[in-house]
């Protein structure tokens, strides 16, 4: 994915913004995705995660200027035992741009509802945890920009709405400093 046109410019300043992040961090507390294990629909990643899905999203800078919109379409399939079921999400990306990208996750559900996940451009191992209608997904990507490769983390949080339809949104950050945002629409087919 190449979402940041110019990281060297996101970038300069970065201590100041970390040092005021910290301070910021130390007086609040984010959301958990316990907070979310009443809301209805209930969630269940095999479930909604199964066939095929249409994406429609955008990448928004730090100042929430969009960047850059993209589309996926995604082909995704379950497999084992119940309760530790294998999936595979092969997502399809055109960029607005006439780029494309592709991602093959391999996710594998533990049996407390957690997650986990691999994929080629992902950095180690990504964890998550579906509670109600939410699921949070923490992970580190290789993301090319500018002909180098700079690892970045997202912070996924996706709330489903209705049996076809989810919301997704990503906070990037490098560093613990916010590089921009993704927000995504899905719907199931």
């Amino acid at each position: 994915m190449t979402f940041i046109p110019t990281p060297n410019r996101l970038l300069k300043g970065a201590l100041p913004a970390l040092l005021l992040s910290l301070t910021l961090l130390a007086g609040c507390a984010g959301p958990k995705v316990a907070d979310y294990a009443a809301e209805q629909p209930v969630l269940d990643m095999r479930q909604y995660f199964n066939g095929t899905l249409d994406a429609y999203g955008i990448f928004t800078d730090r100042s929430g200027k969009v960047v850059k919109r993209f589309t996926v379409v995604m082909t995704c399939s379950w497999s084992g035992p119940p309760g530790a079921e294998t999936g595979v999400l092969d997502e399809n990306f055109t960029y607005s741009d006439g780029t494309k990208d592709r991602r093959v996750w391999t996710l594998k559900r533990q049996p407390d509802g957690r997650y986990t996940g691999t994929a080629g451009d992902v950095v180690g191992e990504a964890a998550g945890q579906e509670k109600g209608n939410a699921f949070r997904w923490g992970y580190t990507l290789k993301l090319p920009v500018d002909g180098r490769i700079i690892e970045v983390q997202f912070d996924d949080w996706m709330y489903l709405m209705n049996d076809k339809v989810m919301l997704n949104k990503a906070k990037m950050s490098k560093f613990g400093v916010g590089l921009g945002e993704v927000t995504l629409s899905f719907v199931k087919r």
